[in-house]
């Protein structure tokens, strides 16, 4: 437990940030769920549409420091090489 004021402090704003990446991260699976379900419906043109969200959420998760700039890279890499090949 906590015992100086500036330990409590740590605490309470560790709290607060852990929602806000949780809420960021989710944010992010949702949106990359939904592609891949697009995807194994074999609908590519409603994945086309769904990609600049995708990316958008990426990108956010990756500025807030929620993941890693290499990890959102390969991420964004990923999803377009699934959308190539599921046009192919």
């Amino acid at each position: 437990m906590a015992i100086t004021s500036s330990a409590k402090k740590a605490i309470r704003s560790s709290a607060r940030k852990h929602v806000f990446n949780l809420r960021r991260k989710n944010a992010l699976y949702d949106a990359t769920k939904s592609l891949s379900r697009a995807l194994a419906a074999k609908d590519t043109t409603g994945a086309e549409k769904l990609l600049p969200a995708v990316y958008k959420a990426i990108d956010k998760a990756c500025k807030r420091g929620v993941i890693k700039s290499n990890t959102a890279a390969r991420k964004k890499s990923r999803l377009a090489l699934a959308i190539k090949r599921a046009k192919a």
